[in-house]
């Protein structure tokens, strides 16, 4: 008898996904010396990121999922937070000017931020994560953002080599078909 493959459902994928993924620690991680502030400002600015509105949260039954941290707008900072259900908890950053559009926000040293669940994040663990909103210690900095590659810090732009030195390799066609011929 031949069984029939089920594919499982796309939220119960990607939650084992989620499950899998984002454990992993960036940066140093403790392996050895904490990386000196003037390095991880300049990991913040070179993602895009002002350090100044860089902060995380803790939510009890939630983890960092490390791929998820990024730019929010034109230099704040985002990232999310899982549980074991595939619940998440979306911390986003931004300048203060942005505040009071978001019912779990705060405004800290001219930032606001704010978080948003998705899936089954009750209110109260929303409550609890903007109450421990602060700003990341070097140690939580550095296991945050990831370490630059090396190869692709050294200011020299990439020369592709394939492409020719005048335009797009020839003229524009402006012309206009006629029709019936």
């Amino acid at each position: 008898m031949i069984r029939a493959v089920r594919a499982l459902p796309p939220l119960l994928l990607a939650v084992a996904l989620l499950a899998g993924c984002g454990s992993e620690k960036a940066g140093s991680g403790g392996s050895g010396p904490p990386a000196d502030p003037s390095e991880l400002t300049a990991r913040a600015q070179a993602l895009g990121m002002a350090p100044e509105l860089i902060y995380v949260t803790r939510a009890p039954g939630f983890t960092l999922a490390q791929q998820s941290v990024g730019v929010q707008g034109d230099d704040g900072f985002s990232a999310a937070y899982v549980d074991s259900s595939g619940a998440v908890i979306h911390l986003y950053t931004d300048r203060p000017d942005r505040a009071g559009h978001h019912r779990h926000e705060v405004v800290k040293k001219g930032c606001v931020v704010w978080l948003e669940g998705e899936g089954q994040v009750p209110a109260a663990a929303l409550d609890k994560a903007l109450h421990a909103v602060h700003r990341p210690s070097a140690g939580e900095l550095d296991a945050l953002l990831p370490t630059p590659d090396p190869a692709f810090t050294d200011g020299v732009p990439v020369q592709r080599g394939d492409l020719p030195t005048n335009g797009d390799g020839g003229p524009p066609d402006n012309s206009v078909p006629t029709p019936g011929l």
